[in-house]
């Protein structure tokens, strides 16, 4: 969910797009006054007319103000959408120049015959440097991401990984396969359903070996340890290779044993008779009894007494009955 932010007039909003925070309150002053002259402006803001001439030639170069013909010395401001927009399309063509620039340095790198293990491989290490690079990792994906999910985390696990959000919106394929654990952490299960409903074709397993971010199939990041008290603080970077071919081989034998998320019943569109959906979720996604009664805050024996109750409901004698019949039903989700 996207939280509404309301934005203060001094906040320097258009610091992204080069403006500085005292060129933009002049601009904003000339949105809100029109037609005030130069010495207007300055008897409002309390700046100079030099300082003030010197600001609108900034501003001017940016193309947010143009001088009106004439006398007394008057600017126009030029509307903020299109304004903005220009400034926008400007810093992306310098990005653009910017990649193509890091292209041709790649070229002039010297580069020893049969790629030595230094090109293939890189070691990150701390705990910044290791969300740096799977940020940038993720960041620069075109085509599809792979992601095998489980604890440790670098980052909190708490937080919904707005890089990959980004990259959905701009129709990347992500494919992820988060271990049954890592779903017992509190909100986690939450975080990777909106991420389903953002795109995402995520799956479950009960035994995912480690963490892996496999960017389109030409880089990937692992940790170099799987030991929870190492927190995921080093890392190793793998370029194109066949151990990089033999990741994204380990994460397609994982992915097609793999389950299918279960989506949350209300945003799947299931049907009403779904008994207990909250409970069924939890349980779908492989959660053991105890982490179930965490998520939802009651007792085992609560858990105990309503996953009976949903069996006898369904007409189940064990929970893998439970699931076939759930299955037939539609209250699964589909393989994705």
């Amino acid at each position: 969910m996207t939280c509404l932010r309301i934005v203060d007039p001094h906040d320097n909003a258009l610091s992204a797009v080069g403006v500085d925070a005292a060129d933009e309150q002049i601009y904003r002053d000339l949105l809100r006054r029109p037609r005030a002259t130069l010495h207007e402006l300055a008897a409002h803001t309390g700046r100079t007319t030099v300082a003030l001439r010197r600001a609108f030639a900034r501003l001017e170069a940016l193309g947010l103000v143009s001088r009106m013909a004439g006398r007394p010395v008057r600017f126009l401001a030029t509307r903020p959408d299109v304004a903005v927009s220009a400034l926008i399309s400007r810093r992306e063509e310098g990005l653009a120049q910017a990649r193509l620039a890091a292209l041709a340095m790649l070229a002039e790198t010297p580069r020893t015959e049969n790629n030595s293990p230094e090109e293939l491989v890189e070691v990150v290490q701390g705990r910044a440097a290791v969300v740096q690079r799977f940020t940038q990792l993720q960041q620069t994906a075109t085509e599809e991401v792979l992601v095998l999910d489980r604890p440790p985390y670098a980052q909190d696990p708490g937080e919904q990984n707005v890089a990959e959000l980004e990259r959905l919106a701009h129709g990347v394929v992500v494919r992820g396969i988060y271990d049954a654990s890592a779903l017992e952490i509190p909100g986690k299960l939450r975080l990777a359903q909106e991420s389903v409903a953002a795109g995402e074709q995520a799956r479950v397993s009960p035994e995912v070996p480690m963490k892996l971010a496999v960017a389109d199939r030409r880089t990937a990041i692992l940790p170099l340890s799987t030991d929870e008290s190492s927190h995921a603080d080093s890392a190793v970077i793998v370029h194109s290779s066949t151990l990089l071919d033999a990741l994204v081989a380990l994460f397609e034998v994982l992915w097609r044993s793999a389950l299918p998320l279960p989506a949350r019943p209300h945003d799947a569109g299931e049907t009403a008779d779904l008994p207990d959906p909250e409970l069924f979720t939890l349980l779908a996604a492989g959660l053991k009894d105890e982490a179930v009664a965490r998520q939802l805050g009651v007792s085992l024996r609560t858990v105990h007494r309503r996953v009976s109750e949903m069996m006898e409901r369904l007409g189940a004698r064990t929970r893998f009955q439970a699931g076939l019949l759930a299955a037939r039903r539609g209250w699964w989700g589909e393989d994705t």
